[in-house]
């Protein structure tokens, strides 16, 4: 228990809860013995309103961005109040206005939780309107609010200038090990590798937010801040992404295997011994990123990697040199992939040690700042997404739609608060209907439950600096599990709520029945609006998602084939490709994951999208290990045939993509499967025959050059499988869904 409290207190969104926390105290406790509470409470309302938009960045986005929101809000704020008086003017400039924090989100993470602090503001604006010089006061205290969070994010910042990135590596590494864990699991007979898949998917994607993070602050802040902690935490990050990609190395046709070793388990047993310890290392390392120097896995996996060799040693011995020469192979070069993650496990112990205390980035690394997204605003992007054909412009009509009907139900209907229905409305709606859903539903639990348990609390509790102690404690708790558990925020944000009025007025009970029947009017409108306003179901933009995935699969095979081509180093082309099939097939998991909390009428593709989901990661799974075997490896000259089955491979793949985009398909200018299957005879015999034939090669080049021939036709023949089979799968899944 003791642990999952340091665990939970040691995170980032407590680190970020804690500093909204003390931005939004400070005011209130220093106006509050001023005499001047209501001051205090409105400049804690800016910090709230702008902390969404603190996310991970340089600082000189940093600063820019909290900056501008701090304006939009207070901005918003002041419009609303200025406009209020005049009704025939004020409901379609409050759409309007609705409309426009809305659509800001096409610019990206930064500008949608902008976006959300803005409408935010607008809701809550409605709690309290002002009028005169006193509505720019108000929106003043509001400015400086979202300042006072500024500076308090500022400090952490220069307190502890590595404290988020130590975080977000220790998170990275505890979830690869997580992955390296279920990586072992497939090793298992009886495994389920379907839903191994689909967990490995799942931390695909958190492991992917958390990538890009880092890559904003580690690489934004290379070129202005290269100092030796900067440079060893980039050298971790990118250990970490050839930890992942060299996990993928072990993505062989485990049916094969399995029965290949039929009989002869133990050796399969032992290489996932190798796995888990692997994976435990990792989890043990995540624990004391703090105090690495302090850290020695004493036996540095070596029992494990000597059983391994003994267990491929005592194969060979019990078949035969000839009878297992496949097999050891295989087995030598899962033996290669271990020692190599043993190596790569190195460098993070050693970065985060007395041992390395400076890093200099290599040549290839010069060219980092393009793996970032490019920072810019153009006025052109607004106005393409004008349509609705975009989904952002959709969501925008939608909630801008709701609220308005939020707003009228509150007014003109005996509601005491019409900002609580508003509120509710623009926390909980999203654009997917699953979500919102979701989110519906955690809102009602939480508002009941927290109500009861502050309604207990107030009824026993009277002193009014115990229950402040309470609310503070609450706004922390509400605010660290807003993104990993929105039922247990909800609670903590509503007995925050409620400990507030219980200092401020006397009925209480009051105030919980009316926030309980605004939160569930609120909910029910956001329901009812995704799914008869323009509803965004989740098959509409499924397809959009797998033609990225197989587009990024095909030029990440296309950088791998010109590298064997070309050798030499490894291009930035190649880097920007490995990244961004990632980050598609994260994106193509993250839809299928939506699509299943639809309703079952909206879900008539989710087996086939199942299919290509693992398809597609399966086909990652095979060019990551045909590009960290040549990268590893002294590889001999791409032949003829190595080159035809490539085209035979990104030919399906390009066809793939045509039928997605509706458009026709030249059918005479696909390959003959007999012709391919010929080419892959001719490569074994080639390779083999020349191999065995050599005399010019010793014992070690020889084993060496055909484990190269084994690695490279295994992988080429997988591939070309898996191309065929998401060829096939893509015409059921237009046939299914011609649209």
């Amino acid at each position: 228990m003791f642990d999952r409290i340091v665990k939970f207190t040691n995170s980032t969104s407590f680190l970020n809860a804690s500093k909204v926390t003390i931005a939004s105290v400070i005011p209130v406790l220093i106006f509050n013995f001023l005499g001047h509470f209501e001051i205090g409470f409105t400049i804690a309302l800016g910090a709230f309103y702008t902390y969404p938009s603190d996310i991970p960045s340089t600082l000189s986005h940093k600063i820019k961005g909290l900056i501008v929101a701090s304006f939009i809000v207070a901005g918003v704020n002041l419009l609303v109040n200025l406009v209020y008086p005049y009704p025939y003017l004020f409901y379609p400039f409050l759409g309007f206005l609705l409309f426009l924090c809305s659509m800001i989100s096409v610019y990206g993470q930064r500008a949608t939780l902008v976006s959300f602090s803005a409408l935010i503001s607008i809701s809550l604006s409605f709690g309290h309107i002002h009028e005169g010089w006193e509505a720019f006061a108000y929106s003043g205290y509001i400015f400086t609010g979202g300042i006072l969070y500024l500076i308090v994010s500022l400090a952490f910042h220069f307190i502890q200038p590595y404290k988020y990135i130590e975080l977000e590596i220790a998170r990275g590494i505890r979830l690869t090990a997580k992955y390296l864990k279920l990586r072992g699991d497939l090793w298992s007979p009886e495994a389920n590798r379907k839903t191994i898949i689909e967990k490995q998917l799942s931390i695909q994607v958190e492991l992917n937010e958390i990538h890009e993070d880092l890559r904003k602050v580690l690489i934004g802040n290379q070129s202005s801040s290269a100092t030796s902690q900067n440079r060893k935490m980039l050298l971790v990050f990118i250990t970490l992404l050839e930890i992942q990609e060299l996990a993928l190395y072990t993505s062989f046709d485990h049916s094969k295997i399995h029965e290949k070793f039929d009989k002869h388990p133990d050796v399969l047993r032992t290489y996932q011994n190798v796995a888990y310890k692997l994976a435990s290392t990792l989890k043990k390392l995540s624990k004391n990123v703090h105090h690495i120097a302090i850290y020695v896995d004493k036996n540095d996996l070596k029992n494990e990697l000597d059983a391994l060799e003994f267990a491929i040693f005592d194969y060979e011995k019990t078949l035969g040199k000839e009878a297992a020469a496949e097999g050891v192979l295989m087995l030598t070069n899962m033996l290669k992939y271990a020692k190599n993650q043993v190596g790569k496990i190195k460098i993070i112990q050693r970065a985060f040690s007395l041992a390395m205390q400076s890093y200099k980035l290599k040549d290839k690394d010069k060219e980092l700042e393009k793996f970032l997204t490019p920072q810019y605003y153009p006025l052109r992007t607004l106005i393409e997404n004008l349509s609705f054909s975009s989904s952002i412009f959709r969501h925008s009509l939608r909630l801008t739609i709701t609220i308005l009907i939020g707003f009228i139900v509150g007014k003109f209907l005996p509601f005491q608060n019409v900002y609580w229905i508003l509120l509710t409305i623009v926390v909980i709606m999203r654009p997917g209907y699953g979500l919102t859903k979701e989110r519906s539903y955690n809102r009602i639990f939480g508002t009941l439950l927290g109500g009861l348990l502050a309604f207990g609390i107030v009824s026993v509790v009277q002193n009014h600096v115990i229950l402040s102690i309470f609310s503070i404690i609450c706004m922390l708790l509400g605010i660290s599990f807003a993104q990993a558990n929105y039922k247990i925020s909800a609670t903590f944000v509503t007995m925050y709520v409620v400990f507030i009025y219980g200092i401020l007025v006397p009925n209480v009970v009051e105030v919980i029945q009316f926030r309980i029947l605004d939160s569930l009017v609120g909910a029910i409108l956001a329901f009812l609006a995704n799914q008869f306003l323009w509803p965004a179901w989740e098959f509409i933009n499924t397809p959009i998602h797998i033609e990225n995935s197989i587009r990024a699969n095909r030029t990440y095979l296309r950088e791998i084939a010109d590298f064997y081509n070309k050798k030499g180093e490894v291009p930035t082309s190649y880097r920007l490709a490995r990244k961004n099939v990632f980050i598609e097939i994260g994106n193509l998991m993250t839809s299928f994951q939506r699509m299943m909390q639809e309703p079952k009428s909206k879900q008539k593709t989710l087996p086939i999208v199942n299919k290509l989901v693992v398809l597609n990661h399966s086909l990652l799974s095979a060019l990551a290990s045909l590009s960290t075997y040549i990268q590893a490896h002294q590889t001999t000259s791409a032949s003829e045939s190595f080159n035809y089955i490539i085209k035979t491979i990104l030919l399906n793949l390009d066809h793939s993509i045509s039928i997605l985009r509706n458009e026709t398909i030249i059918t005479d200018t696909f390959f003959d499967k007999e012709d391919v299957t010929l080419q892959f005879e001719e490569m074994k015999r080639k390779n083999f025959t020349r191999l065995a034939t050599d005399e010019e090669l010793d014992k070690e080049t020889r084993q060496a050059k055909m484990q190269e021939a084994q690695m490279v036709i295994e992988q080429l023949i997988w591939m070309s499988n898996l191309a065929e089979k998401i060829l096939k799968i893509t015409k059921d899944l237009k046939a299914t869904n011609p649209d």
